[in-house]
């Protein structure tokens, strides 16, 4: 449990870190990359090419 020390709030590092650790967080990451890579490179394509 949380303690308090000088008027700070003490967390041991379990308890800091009781979210989960998801792995899939890479590969929204990466795959949320490569589409706003490509998204910039039609972009790019259509407005470069009319010019």
């Amino acid at each position: 449990m949380a303690t308090t020390e000088n008027c700070k709030t003490v967390l041991t590092s379990e308890e800091a870190r009781e979210g989960k650790e998801l792995g899939v967080m890479r590969y929204v990451l990466s795959i949320s990359l490569a589409l706003s890579v490509i998204a910039g490179i039609v972009i790019y394509t259509i407005f470069s090419h009319g010019s």
